[in-house]
């Protein structure tokens, strides 16, 4: 009792300075941008610091990928000096400061320094509106964990630490600043952030943070669908997704936000399915190559959609009927919660509604799935399908063998799949008119 009481005394929050050389973080890791926006700050005379994430992957030797700026200038005040920046936000106002390189557009955020009167909550103590300002130590205080209320300023390359974030960085710990429980009523979002910092960055989560997560998970239902989604993007692009929806299950966060993953893990081949799929996810982030977040999803949702569509096939439905249905019905109960933008949903139905046309390897059917603009990530999906066990093997290397193949050696497979009886379903009656029309799954958006 007397040691934790000293332990939090010796842990009272107050300004420590700290030279970052000493730390091996120089100047120039730092994105240009974030630099101009500091230096063009600070001349025209404001404070402003790269804060956050930045600082702390720089003290754990990883390299940002975002860098965030803080500041005593006020969105207005950030907007008069870049002219082509842009404020955004309703409930908490920052402004984007965009920068352009061959590498295309790059956006650094800028914050005005959050103050510490009470800000408009609703009847479950969410903040609703955060927009009153005030001094650095004023804006520490509301950051969320102590290793996110770093301040680097890379003019004096001096580090400000308001709440031992260093310190707890050095014991590999996340602790939240302040009281847990107000700050997860003031918003339930700093759950998911505190499963998925803990896995991305291997720090475990102090007792005092970790202990009321399970019982306030339910908090989470009162945040809108489209948060929840960049939440959920943000664990599945962090770069050890598997091991944030592990820690997700763990913490009893998956329930308000992806109830379908106990079903999911609960049998072998659909964990080691979504298992695979994650950490193929986390192998092309790391070799720096494009994630489809498309591809994400119709690997989140597939065994849902599959047994559904199964369970219609056995009714009587027709096949591709059968699919469009399960599908839409998976996608319906899923908007509940996650609002997922129309761009992802229909390259995620395409990948699906690719999957059986996989099986018609006989006339011109092969060929002409070859065109789809969807097919190489269908074909990745069947490939994972069939590293599971969950489709024929043959099957994902008849495809794989006919796309490397030339003309007279695809027709003598085509003639060998016909011989074999690989036709697949019996071709739809055509009717008579020029096109067929757009499976309604797809009419909602392009792709």
């Amino acid at each position: 009792m007397i040691r934790k009481f000293i332990g939090k005394v010796l842990r009272r929050p107050g300004r420590r300075v700290v030279h970052a050389k000493h730390y091996g973080i120089r100047r120039d890791q730092l994105h240009s941008g974030a630099l101009k926006v500091c230096d063009r700050l600070q001349a025209a005379g404001y404070e402003a610091y790269i804060v956050g994430g930045a600082v702390r992957d720089l003290l754990l030797g990883k390299s940002p990928k975002d860098f965030d700026v803080a500041t005593s200038a006020t969105p207005e005040q950030v907007r008069h000096i870049f002219n082509r920046s842009r404020i955004i936000g309703r409930r908490f106002r920052i402004v984007h400061v965009p920068f352009y390189d061959r590498g295309g557009e790059e956006i650094i955020e800028v914050t005005t320094f959050r103050g510490s009167a009470e800000s408009p909550t609703d009847a479950s103590g969410r903040i609703i509106r955060d927009n009153v300002y005030g001094t650095i130590a004023e804006d520490a205080d509301r950051r969320d964990f102590t290793v996110n209320a770093l301040y680097y300023d890379p003019n004096t390359e001096e580090i400000i630490d308001f709440h031992h974030g260093i310190e707890d960085l050095e014991k590999q710990q996340l602790v939240m600043i302040g009281d847990p429980v107000k700050r997860y009523h003031e918003d339930p979002v700093r759950m998911l952030r505190a499963a998925r910092l803990s896995a991305k960055l291997g720090l475990a989560i102090a007792p005092d943070t970790r202990k009321p997560i399970r019982d306030h998970a339910a908090l989470l239902e009162n945040i809108p669908s489209a948060r929840l989604f960049d939440e959920m993007m943000k664990l599945l692009l962090s770069g050890k997704a598997w091991d944030c929806m592990q820690a997700l299950r763990a913490h009893g966060l998956h329930q308000p936000l992806f109830p379908l993953l106990d079903k999911l893990l609960s049998q072998p081949e659909t964990a080691k399915f979504l298992q695979k799929a994650l950490e193929n996810t986390d192998q092309r982030l790391a070799d720096d190559k494009p994630v489809s977040a498309g591809f994400l999803f119709a690997a989140l949702l597939w065994h849902e959609v599959e047994a559904l569509w199964q369970k219609r096939l056995a009714a009587g439905e027709s096949k591709i009927s059968a699919l469009i249905d399960a599908m839409n019905d998976v996608e319906s109960k899923v908007s509940k919660r996650l609002a997922v933008p129309n761009r992802y949903s229909a390259a995620m139905k395409e990948i699906w509604l690719l999957q059986p046309r996989f099986e018609q390897r006989v006339g011109l059917r092969p060929f002409r799935l070859l065109e789809q603009a969807r097919f190489r990530a269908a074909y990745d999906f069947l490939l994972l399908r069939a590293d599971c066990g969950l489709v024929e093997k043959s099957l994902a290397d008849w495809w794989t063998q006919f796309q490397v193949s030339d003309e007279t050696e695809r027709t003598a497979m085509i003639d060998l799949a016909a011989k074999n009886g690989q036709s697949g379903d019996a071709p739809a009656k055509r009717r008579k008119r020029s096109r067929q029309r757009k499976p309604a799954a797809l009419k909602q958006s392009g792709n």
